[in-house]
């Protein structure tokens, strides 16, 4: 299984290939004219909830959609910020299958990029401009990711740190087995079958 690893705040979140296509499957559904989109919004100021998907569009309507791949995701303490006024699981088929009993009447369901369940109506978890602000911080984080990765002089920038880094990496590695070897031929066999 192979992951891509984003950092998030102070926090790292690993994500699966089977995240990344959900995602990019609730994506292409989602995107129309009129609909407006972004991934991992945190929800208000200090950041203790975040939506993995949440869109709003021109008629005033808002919608989360959270992202599970497995069985221990769905039940994970891992809060499910459904704040929107129509709320959505995002499954795999799999996991459809084995949670479809547990899922609250009135959330959505999309497998892949279908739609298997429609969700009910509520009112907001939260105030509108909370949402609002939320949306807007999280599309500056994505548009700034954006300018970075088209800025050659800051991709420049990035790859003399790579460069320089594994310059120290590897003189520290050097280093250390210096030191081991002087410690070997110090203290002999026996230190090193205690000590490893």
């Amino acid at each position: 299984m192979v992951s891509l690893v984003l950092n998030w705040g102070e926090k790292s979140i690993a994500k699966t290939n089977e995240t990344i296509e959900l995602e990019h499957a609730i994506y292409k559904e989602t995107k129309r004219q009129g609909v407006f989109g972004c991934f991992e919004v945190t929800i208000g100021w200090y950041g203790k909830e975040r939506v993995d998907y949440l869109t709003y569009d021109t008629k005033g309507v808002w919608r989360c959609y959270e992202i599970k791949v497995s069985k221990s995701d769905f039940h994970s303490k891992a809060h499910n910020t459904f704040c929107g006024h129509y709320n959505y699981y995002v499954l795999t088929p799999d996991l459809f299958e084995q949670v479809k009993n547990e899922i609250p009447n009135h959330i959505g369901v999309y497998v892949k990029g279908n739609l298997v369940k429609r969700a009910k109506k509520q009112e907001l978890g939260v105030e509108e401009q909370v949402l609002k602000d939320s949306m807007i911080r999280s599309l500056s984080r994505e548009f700034d990711k954006s300018v970075q990765s088209d800025d050659t002089t800051y991709l420049n920038k990035l790859k003399r740190d790579v460069s320089r880094l594994e310059r120290e990496r590897s003189n520290y590695h050097n280093k250390y087995n210096e030191l081991y070897s002087s410690v070997y031929l110090k203290l002999g066999r026996e230190w090193v079958r205690e000590n490893i």
